[in-house]
């Protein structure tokens, strides 16, 4: 009798523990494909809930239904224009055929590998397409921001203005995600949508394209230096102008006055010194000392006619000496 309950106990055990080797679950973000020996078996459960296989010979293959993240590496490449540039991709992906996948890539170690491939090397291929500005300006419809600076310094030129572009960042990530689209199909991956996260200049494209902006800035600056100059002579020539017109009025005010003076002056002299002969007399004779005072003085040496208006008062008085 215990005989017989022991081996009971026994088999019970026994089928308890297959019971529980050959049940598993599936929960809402898995979908599992069921391997005998490697080999898959049956088709893909994706609904979750409690499922059963066969113990010890089946095994369970998870992979997970939710959206994805590939989060490639930076990778240095080039545009058309020979610009060396560093794109830093990323993208989102699902598995919709969990055979196909687990026949062609087993696993998502696998899975992100081929990515990089693929995506990369579209990558590649859209950058090298395009110039670098088609890669940096997110749209042709957005209107790009101009500089005040530059555009008071270009005037009606070009400095400082991005000239339009023909397909832009959003574009060429979209050729990028059709043309990687089929590829990844035909190994079970939805490829849902890639985008450029970062883009980085070359180093040397870097110093280039500051000195680009010395060069611009020195350009403005020679500019606004020579407009500068120029008004600078513009405003001292005009000063130079109203110095030289008022100085000239006030010349010309000065030698009025002068004049307006001098002929009153002479009307008061001559109405005073012809009123008798005495006094038109001692007029002479005060002019003759003035020219005396302004011509002799003592280091002067003077030879003089006998006949000339200013021998003869000096005449005259050498003849009134006793």
């Amino acid at each position: 009798m215990i005989h017989s309950k022991t081996l009971i106990s026994i088999g019970a055990a026994i089928a308890l523990l297959l019971l529980l080797l050959s049940a598993y679950t599936v929960n809402q973000a898995e979908q599992v494909i069921i391997t005998q020996f490697g080999r898959p078996v049956g088709d893909p459960i994706i609904e979750p809930g409690l499922h059963f296989k066969l113990p010890f010979v089946q095994d369970v293959n998870r992979f997970d239904k939710r959206y994805l993240a590939w989060d490639g590496p930076l990778v240095e490449m080039s545009t058309k224009d020979k610009t060396y540039i560093q794109v830093d991709t990323f993208a989102r992906w699902r598995i919709t055929d969990p055979m196909r996948y687990y026949l062609r890539l087993r696993d998502e170690r696998s899975a992100q590998s081929r990515l990089e491939d693929i995506l990369g090397s579209e990558t590649r291929t859209a950058i090298a397409r395009h110039e670098l500005i088609e890669v940096v300006r997110t749209d042709k419809e957005r209107t790009p921001m101009r500089d005040e600076t530059l555009a008071v310094a270009a005037g009606e030129g070009t400095l400082g203005v991005l000239r339009p572009i023909q397909f832009g960042r959003a574009r060429i990530e979209q050729d990028v995600f059709h043309a990687a689209q089929p590829k990844l199909a035909e190994f079970g991956i939805e490829l849902l949508d890639v985008r450029f996260k970062r883009i980085n200049y070359n180093q040397q494209v870097l110093e280039r394209i500051y000195q680009r902006m010395i060069s611009e800035r020195l350009q403005i600056a020679q500019r606004f230096r020579s407009e500068g100059e120029g008004e600078a002579a513009r405003i001292n020539g005009k000063k130079e102008r109203d110095i030289n017109e008022i100085e000239s009025a006030a010349y010309k005010k000065i030698q009025q006055i002068h004049g307006e003076a001098d002929a009153k002056a002479t009307e008061v002299y001559a109405q005073a010194y012809t009123q008798k002969p005495e006094a038109a007399e001692f007029f002479k004779f005060t002019k003759s000392m003035e020219t005396y005072r302004k011509i002799l003085n003592k280091d002067a040496t003077i030879v003089l006619s006998t006949n000339s208006d200013v021998f003869e008062l000096l005449k005259r008085g050498e003849q009134k000496r006793p």
